[in-house]
């Protein structure tokens, strides 16, 4: 559909610098996507990477605590947890990745050891208190991944929007219109130029 503006050689100049720009566009755009999609591809296999470690992790972890209970027993292990001195504090930053804001975040654990005596305590207790704060950092990447996931889909669905009304509406819309009003001047000027000869070949009659 054609914009409605008089047929004019300024409405032909400035509609047709418009649709270079909205063309300009359409191209910059179409690379955002192709580049966002590239972009959630990798983040993509990175997190089905880290999901498949997560698992295995987190069954090492816990078959870890099934040892130390059966080694030590429940009730000791609930002793020692109390006797446990670990605090964690996260961080939650941003930054920009391909133009969209996605989330950074960082643990700090602190922790006053020991926390019990290493006389009759096992070893695959602190195995299992090792196993369980690696889970956690693997834990907050994976949110981290996850989250910038979300967010650069749904940059891609804004973006492909933009994309399919350039593509579909305005850059045809524009195109239209100044094949129109480059018609209507053509004609225009064939039509001053008819009547100037015209008129010529009157006057030389006279």
């Amino acid at each position: 559909m054609r914009i409605n503006v008089p047929a004019t050689k300024t409405n032909f100049l400035k509609i047709k610098q418009t649709l270079l720009l909205t063309q300009e566009g359409y191209q910059l755009l179409d690379e955002k996507r192709r580049i966002l999609m590239l972009e959630l591809s990798s983040i993509e296999k990175t997190v089905l990477e880290l999901q498949d470690k997560i698992d295995k992790e987190f069954q090492q972890a816990y078959d870890t605590l099934s040892r130390a209970i059966s080694i030590s027993g429940k009730k000791k292990l609930e002793d020692i947890s109390l006797a446990v001195n670990i605090e964690m504090d996260l961080f939650i930053s941003q930054k920009r990745r391909m133009g969209v804001a996605v989330p950074v975040i960082s643990m700090d654990i602190k922790e006053t050891a020991p926390f019990y005596s290493f006389s009759d305590i096992n070893i695959i207790v602190d195995e299992t208190i090792a196993g369980f704060k690696k889970l956690l950092n693997l834990i907050i990447e994976l949110t981290e991944l996850k989250t910038a996931l979300i967010r650069i889909a749904k940059e891609i669905q804004k973006t492909i929007r933009k994309v399919n009304a350039l593509e579909k509406i305005h850059i045809p819309n524009y195109k239209e219109t100044v094949k129109f009003i480059g018609e209507r001047l053509d004609e225009e000027s064939r039509e001053s130029f008819t009547m100037l000869k015209i008129i010529k070949e009157r006057l030389g009659r006279v």
